[in-house]
């Protein structure tokens, strides 16, 4: 099964249209967001092209291929334009086997765990910048942001498939592989 993951839109028109036609283009089977769709948050610029209206009519277009978690930015306001389920703290799928902890990052991250088993996986975004590593006995996993890449790094998102997560810039060239 083919995933796509894509974190920190942060209400940018132009990055939400380019991360649906990258979606099409992958051809994967279901896009996870992990949080901070709609608002910038005090701490970033405006993102290019910032339209939250717009962006909102792109993901409620698309609602039957959105899995959604609640960032840091997101509010219950947020809710009630959004046709799809975007307040859950984090979810729990399984890939190869393994559990993978999907959050945003600004709860559980890796300085703040959540309770997990060695060999597990934790997939968040919030930080806007993109990871693989092995840490405390976990696979910890970032796509980066598709609007505001931080520390010098690309937009970006990530791609599963296989037990092999591939971390992309917007032109679908690889940066980083990691293995499961």
């Amino acid at each position: 099964m083919k995933l796509m993951f894509a974190s920190d839109l942060h209400g940018s028109s132009t990055y939400c249209e380019k991360m649906f036609d990258i979606y099409k283009k992958e051809n994967a089977k279901q896009l996870i967001l992990l949080g901070d769709l709609l608002y910038h948050g005090p701490r970033n610029d405006l993102p290019e092209d910032y339209a939250p209206k717009e962006v909102i009519k792109m993901l409620n277009e698309n609602k039957e291929e959105l899995l959604c978690v609640r960032g840091n930015c997101e509010a219950e306001v947020d809710q009630m334009v959004l046709e799809f389920p975007v307040l859950a703290d984090y979810m729990i799928m399984y890939l190869e086997g393994k559990m993978a902890f999907i959050t945003h990052g600004h709860t559980h991250n890796l300085e703040n765990l959540p309770p997990l088993k060695q060999g597990s996986l934790l997939i968040h975004g919030h930080t806007h910048v993109l990871t693989a590593q092995e840490a405390n006995g976990v696979t910890y996993l970032n796509p980066g942001s598709m609007t505001i890449p931080k520390n010098g790094n690309k937009n970006s998102y990530m791609i599963y498939e296989d037990g092999v997560f591939t971390i992309k810039d917007l032109e679908g060239n690889e940066i980083l592989t990691h293995t499961i």
